[in-house]
């Protein structure tokens, strides 16, 4: 079926429409991954609700899609999904379908847009920035009445834990702070000796004194990080408690916890190959990132929050540090899926600073 990727200033790209091809316009914001893999991983990432995800890389879906235990949510997050080309057959021992079914079936009807000059598409996000899009049959039908941007609606409550879950069973115990977090956020801690108790975004901090944890993590998620203002104080009573690690989203939440701003990128950082700076030390690694915000560095002035990580790219703020409290942030992802893995060592600094919390603790 012909399909359409239409603008929000007006741009049309034709492709053809696989899988779910619905008469309903498909709203969304229109963003692109850089990664030449990982689009299991990228379709399932919370992070990316509510947007309509073009892939760089021209061929997607040649390797299939493996086992749901694999995926970052139970869900298909993305509005859409836009490419160049979609293999019409999986060619890996562990695919168990085609990318088109799973889209269509446990993707609770995601649409893929294919045969779309996707060079031509990234080029206009990154000269215009991301826009407000839609999926649509018919491009002289599309309306933008009653569609509210991206940056007012409230996805963090569509992601977030609805209940209080534990995995593993480890002497540590971490609450994860759910803004929408990845199934390997939890993987990364329990194979470090965590039990990890996963807990909805709005959870009071007398529920979390219950729980006892010797740390806090506060995941990633989607949308504008200054919708979840009323939240901030409730953050900054519990970092202030416990040792604390932020990723991405949780990262800007500290940063507006402790009076710091964030800002949009114009079109934001989403790929496997984005190179950061450890000012501390000069090691660089090369990260996973999904995100439109960041951190504004003038507004951290007087708020005790010093910036530890840059992005070699844009020297945008990849980090943070608190010059008194152990809290620790980082805007990109450690637990990678999809991306590298150079990072990883941060969840080890993590466990290090709850030991050292400990021990300060014992003495005192």
């Amino acid at each position: 079926m012909k399909g359409y990727l239409v603008l929000k200033n007006g741009d049309v790209f034709p492709g053809q429409l696989l899988g779910a091809s619905s008469a309903t316009d498909v709203h969304g914001e229109a963003v692109f991954f850089t990664g030449m893999t990982g689009y299991q991983d990228v379709a399932t990432d919370p992070s990316y609700r509510g947007q309509i995800v073009v892939f760089t890389y021209p061929l997607i879906g040649n390797y299939g899609i493996s086992d749901v235990e694999q995926e970052q949510s139970e869900e298909w997050q993305p509005r859409a999904l836009v490419m160049g080309e979609c293999s019409s057959d999986g060619y890996h021992y562990q695919s168990k379908e085609t990318l088109v079914s799973r889209a269509e079936n446990a993707g609770a009807g995601v649409p893929i847009l294919t045969d779309v000059d996707t060079r031509a598409l990234v080029k206009r996000i990154r000269t215009s920035g991301a826009m407000e899009a839609v999926i649509t049959t018919n491009p002289e039908t599309v309306t933008w009445e009653n569609v509210t941007p991206i940056e007012e609606q409230e996805l963090v409550k569509e992601v977030s834990a609805q209940t209080t879950e534990t995995f593993g069973s480890g002497d540590t115990h971490i609450v994860l702070v759910d803004f929408g977090h990845k199934k390997a956020m939890v993987d990364a801690l329990c194979a470090y000796g965590a039990k990890v108790t996963v807990v909805p975004y709005d959870t009071p901090l007398s529920t979390i004194e219950a729980l006892d944890p010797d740390g806090l993590l506060l995941s990633n998620g989607p949308g504008n990080p200054k919708q979840l203002q009323e939240q901030l104080p409730a953050i900054k009573a519990a970092i202030m408690q416990y040792p604390t690690f932020a990723i991405c989203l949780g990262h800007q939440l500290i940063a507006l916890a402790f009076g710091g701003d964030t800002e949009k990128l114009a079109f934001g950082h989403r790929g496997a190959n984005q190179p950061v700076i450890d000012t501390r030390t000069g090691r660089v690694d090369m990260t996973a990132q999904n995100h439109s915000y960041v951190v504004d560095r003038a507004s951290l002035q007087g708020t005790e929050l010093e910036v530890t990580h840059v992005n070699v790219n844009d020297e945008s703020i990849e980090g943070l540090a608190h010059d008194r409290l152990p809290i620790r942030s980082v805007q990109y992802h450690p637990e990678a899926h999809p991306g590298p893995s150079d990072s990883r060592h941060l969840f080890s600094s993590f466990f290090r600073m709850i030991a050292e919390e400990k021990e300060v603790n014992v003495h005192a």
